[in-house]
């Protein structure tokens, strides 16, 4: 074996121990006794190291030192016991009302109600006589009261505040989760922290006087603050695959080290001066954008490139990232559940381990240059998306492209804007501001760009299923590109597999994004599209269009707005929030501008219009005779009715017209009773569009159809349903009114549009 080969396999050792310092921390925050697994592990390595000093096996060696790590991450775990113990005795997840002594730690991060959360440690959480000191992570909230006495709080403010817990997860680090109600002392940083919290300050309200959508990436890409960062910027980068530059990711550690050494390396230094010096920016960076635990988790993947980088050996790099990721598991084992933490490790061993064979392969089409840019994003998404599509059951195609685009203005946007943020004159910190802004609009215009086009997310299989189907995907990728001599059969089955999913995949995206749209009738005016059992209602006045429901899931919904070639919606309304009426946000969110919502029940309904408010939309809550524009229609809410409890009975029930516009009258899940009711309330216009409710169920009012008196009724059912709809009952009811019945089950996509002689004319998918 010779000594290159030794090397690379006793640098790949560190990475058994890594792979047993997760178990082992994921094992001990899943169960209540971690400290009894923690004595079993203690037992293992000495049966381990016994076994080494009996036989001398290396591999007994490797085993003793990684059940050692193993037992010092559940021990960790163990070691906060007492304090849960504690915090459980003060009936904290009874709601008991309870006063804080901490000291804040993270971001106060804004939330969609404008209120914010943030990472705080406890010294101090008191009930009544009983006082429980220790460090004590907590994570605490408040509403947009309290978060205006917040608003000189910093990292490293010791603060007060009296708030009523929330019950917490035995696997998540908070022991404490708090919301307050009453702020008592909230000083700003003092000492060190409130120096950097006013360099901070400096660059954000620097760029304010800058154009958006650039103005405000400045502060994100320098030092992680996206206060100013613009709602649907904001998802766009997420869609685009750019996130990671609007947070202190390790991409924005490397590009500030990496120009550390790049200029030590001009002025002559030593390698070994050339580590030290880069080093210690990165140091001084990680204080300056505040060392919560994200950004020292992404300083430690960035140092672990540095140290690579300075031995100029890549394995040695990879032993360096498996010490760490154990080091940093044994200090903080809940690291193990953070998809965070698992996508930097991940993204770190991809640039370690395929950026240079994915380089060298790419070399051979390709200028050199070129080919590194390329695959250096496409190895992070190659490694990384098996983990984003548990998540999110999309692959982004677009992304390294939009990586390509976007990561050479990366690096003078993040460089001048740390500069910025440290200038000592005014002057000098805005005319570095503006220069920062250039880059940064280029950034927002490539994710805005990117997000936009319907071929960039292509649905993928959800779950455990799909991840390994990405990975066998990711693998096959790296084999056709860096062809190794090694394996020519594999080599040239992968190459055929990705030749298939290329031809695949692209004319998947064509006749979803290009054909797709040929086969709806380009007049349509109010459209429904096939969810299965859900409705999902589409109305389109000019440029603009109106969404009602979401249905059941979101590929349903996803495949039906491509087909009809929607990117973008000025309205969105939630009837209510039953599944087959919202399970498919997923779809829409960060695409939507105004979401008009009936009644919210239960607290996950709150969390789905967070995600709507986060990805940019304005929330209004739905009221009885509220009215509304969608290009040249107006719309007015029919409901919710007064009095009615959340659920089919308080649906938000829309009656759209305008010149040209057939009159329709979406009806949500009213029930007979309610649909009386609105009956008795409101003088029924005759309309030509009914959105018959809830599916086609039984419980209907026939009077208020005979009232409405559509020629037209839309039914959103799934086929084979076990709900029996729609029923025989209300298709005698339309029937009887003359209504001619157009159902997703046996139609797919229904359109319907008044012609040019003004008559109505249907348009079904799946039928004449």
């Amino acid at each position: 074996m010779s000594e290159r080969q030794a090397l690379r396999r006793r640098a790949w050792r560190p990475v058994s121990v890594a792979g047993f310092t997760w178990t082992g921390a994921a094992v001990a925050t899943a169960i209540p006794t971690a400290g009894m697994l923690t004595i079993v592990l203690l037992i293992a390595v000495a049966v381990a190291a016994a076994s080494f000093l009996r036989f001398r096996h290396p591999a007994a060696l490797v085993a003793a030192v990684a059940l050692a790590c193993a037992a010092s991450a559940a021990g960790s775990v163990a070691a906060m016991a007492p304090i849960r113990q504690a915090i459980a005795h003060l009936e904290a997840d009874g709601g008991r009302h309870l006063r804080v002594v901490a000291t804040v730690t993270g971001h106060v991060s804004g939330s969609a109600d404008g209120g914010a959360w943030f990472d705080a440690t406890a010294s101090a959480v008191t009930a009544g006589d009983t006082t429980v000191r220790g460090v004590i992570p907590a994570r605490i909230g408040l509403d947009a009261e309290g978060r205006e006495h917040l608003s000189a709080v910093g990292q490293g403010s010791e603060i007060v505040v009296t708030g009523r817990a929330i019950p917490t997860d035995p696997a998540e680090r908070a022991v404490l989760v708090l919301r307050v109600t009453e702020v008592e002392r909230a000083p700003p940083p003092h000492g060190g922290w409130a120096v950097f919290e006013s360099l901070r300050d400096g660059l954000t309200a620097s760029s304010h006087g800058l154009p958006q959508p650039g103005a405000g990436l400045i502060p994100g890409l320098a030092v992680g603050d996206t206060s100013s960062l613009e709602a649907p910027t904001e998802a766009a980068m997420k869609v685009s695959s750019l996130s990671h530059l609007t947070a202190v990711s390790g991409a924005n550690c490397a590009l500030v080290v990496g120009a550390a050494f790049m200029l030590l390396a001009g002025c002559g230094a030593r390698r070994w001066v050339r580590v030290v010096g880069a080093l210690t920016v990165l140091a001084g960076f990680v204080v300056l954008v505040t060392p919560e635990p994200s950004v020292v988790r992404a300083a430690a993947m960035s140092a672990i490139g540095i140290l690579a980088l300075g031995f100029g050996r890549p394995t040695v790099g990879i032993a360096v990232l498996a010490a760490a990721v154990s080091l940093l598991l044994i200090v903080d084992p809940w690291l193990c559940r953070s998809l965070g933490f698992a996508l930097s490790a991940a993204a770190t061993a991809a640039l370690l381990v395929l950026a240079r064979p994915l380089a060298d392969g790419l070399a051979r089409g390709m200028p050199r240059p070129l080919a590194l840019a390329l695959a250096v994003p496409a190895s992070a998404q190659i490694v990384c998306g098996p983990l984003i599509v548990l998540i999110d059951p999309h692959v982004p195609l677009l992304g390294v492209a939009a990586n390509m685009l976007a990561e050479p203005a990366a690096a003078p946007a993040t460089i001048a804007g740390v500069l910025a943020c440290i200038a000592p004159f005014p002057w000098l910190r805005d005319g570095l501001t503006a220069l920062a802004w250039i880059p940064a609009a280029w950034i927002a215009g490539v994710a805005h760009t990117t997000a936009s086009l319907p071929v960039q997310n292509l649905p993928w299989p959800d779950g455990p299923f799909g991840a390994a189907l990405l990975a066998v995907v990711g693998g096959a990728i790296v084999l056709a590109v860096a062809r190794p001599r090694r394996v020519p059969r594999l080599t040239a089955l992968a190459t055929v597999v990705v030749a298939v999913l290329i031809g695949s995949a692209g004319g998947t995206s064509a006749i979803r994004t290009v054909g797709g749209s040929l086969t709806v009738p380009a007049d349509w005016q109010v459209t429904m599209c096939d969810v299965g059992q859900g409705d999902a209602t589409l109305w389109r006045s000019g440029s603009q269009v109106a969404l009602v429901d979401t249905g059941p899931e979101p590929e349903p919904l996803a495949d039906c707005l491509q087909t009809l070639g929607i990117g973008h919606l000025d309205l969105v309304v939630l009837t209510h929030f039953d599944k087959d009426h919202v399970g498919g946000s997923a779809a829409i969110l960060g695409r939507a501008d105004v979401v008009i919502h009936g009644p919210p029940g239960e607290p996950a309904d709150q969390r789905l219009l967070d995600r709507y408010a986060a990805g940019g939309a304005r929330l209004i809550a739905a009221v009885m005779g509220m009215t509304g524009e969608v290009g040249t229609t107006r719309w007015q809410a029919l409901g919710p009715l007064p009095g009615m409890e959340p659920g089919n009975d308080a649906s938000v029930a829309i009656d759209v017209t305008g010149p040209g516009f057939p009159r329709t009258v979406m009806l949500g899940d009213l029930g007979a009773e309610p649909q009386a009711s609105l009956l008795r309330r409101i003088d029924v216009p005759r309309a030509e569009i009914v959105k018959v409710s809830h599916h086609g169920s039984a419980d209907q009012d026939a009077e208020l159809y005979r009232r409405l008196d559509a020629t037209v009724g839309l039914i959103g059912v799934g086929a084979d349903n076990t709900y029996g709809h729609p029923t025989s009952a209300l298709l005698d009811i339309l029937r009887q009114c003359g209504t001619v019945a157009a159902r997703t089950d046996t139609d797919g996509i229904v359109a319907v549009w008044r012609d040019g002689h003004g008559r109505l004319a249907l348009w079904r998918q799946g039928g004449p």
